[in-house]
């Protein structure tokens, strides 16, 4: 009588590299570019905007924002 081979699953993809989500681009990118924008805002605007009780605060946030999306970046793919 022959015996029937099993073969072994094979996994083709692992969950560590699934490609990301259609939405973790722009994300990212609108991070950054918000930070930055709200940043220039602050300049331009001579610290009377976005928020003017914050005073220079509103840099930090601006880099904060910003930040977020430098952070995304390292979970890219």
């Amino acid at each position: 009588m022959a015996r029937t081979r099993v073969r072994p699953e094979v996994r083709t993809e692992d969950r560590g590299d699934a490609p990301n989500p259609v939405w973790f681009k722009p994300v990212m990118f609108g991070f950054m570019l918000v930070g930055l924008a709200w940043i220039i805002v602050f300049y331009v605007s001579q610290g009377t905007l976005p928020i003017p009780d914050l005073q220079s605060w509103n840099i930090l946030i601006g880099f904060g924002i910003a930040f977020i999306g430098f952070l995304m970046t390292t979970r890219w793919r």
